[in-house]
């Protein structure tokens, strides 16, 4: 039988030095905790909220996120695609979660809230309807990725090749449209 808890709060925990324990949290905050390198396998996170918490490498195999809160937040190199897809849902704000791996996950109308997603691999992933506000998308990688009525009006670094993904109604900003426009091999003179 699997470990339950509720309405717990964590504070400045080190579960790099003291095991975390496999379960299911519910309701749940943990703050300016360390998860690095911790195995969170299994693990399964409803309606929780992390915030100002290292998750850098940690392991995601099944484990489960459904209605989660990151907030403030250092994730670098997370394997969401090793996650649990039943109702996998998130909202990620000023998080840092570059060479974060999204590959084949859907995760539909997720937000992405001030964030920094250097080479994050979107590859292959179902992003419709996701918003992307003011997030730093600098080596991010979009390969047959479902982006349709996803919003980037606010984003910028990110290059998008339109042959390889799906865009139908995705939004983007006039000052940012390079991003699209890179793989035609065309000149944009930025002065005109």
């Amino acid at each position: 039988m699997r470990n339950f808890f509720s309405d717990l709060h964590f504070e400045s925990k080190d579960f790099t030095k003291q095991p975390f324990m496999k379960a299911e949290y519910e309701n749940c905050t943990f703050r300016n905790c360390s998860f690095e390198y911790t195995d969170l396998s299994g693990c399964h996170f409803n309606d929780c909220e992390f915030s100002g918490c290292n998750l850098s490498m940690v392991k995601l195999v099944s484990a489960a996120f459904r209605k989660v809160e990151f907030r403030e937040c250092k994730m670098f190199g997370m394997p969401f695609n090793d996650c649990n897809e039943f109702g996998l849902s998130f909202i990620f704000d000023g998080c840092l979660l570059n060479n974060s791996v999204f590959y084949k996950t859907s995760v539909k109308k997720t937000v992405f809230r001030n964030s920094k997603l250097t080479e994050a691999d979107f590859s292959e992933a179902d992003l419709s309807n996701a918003i992307f506000s003011n997030c730093d998308l600098s080596g991010a990688v979009f390969d047959l990725t479902n982006l349709e009525e996803a919003d980037f009006r606010t984003s910028y670094n990110y290059s998008i090749d339109p042959s390889l993904n799906r865009l139908k109604k995705a939004k983007f900003s006039v000052s940012e449209v390079h991003g699209l426009l890179r793989y035609l091999d065309i000149e944009i003179d930025r002065n005109s």
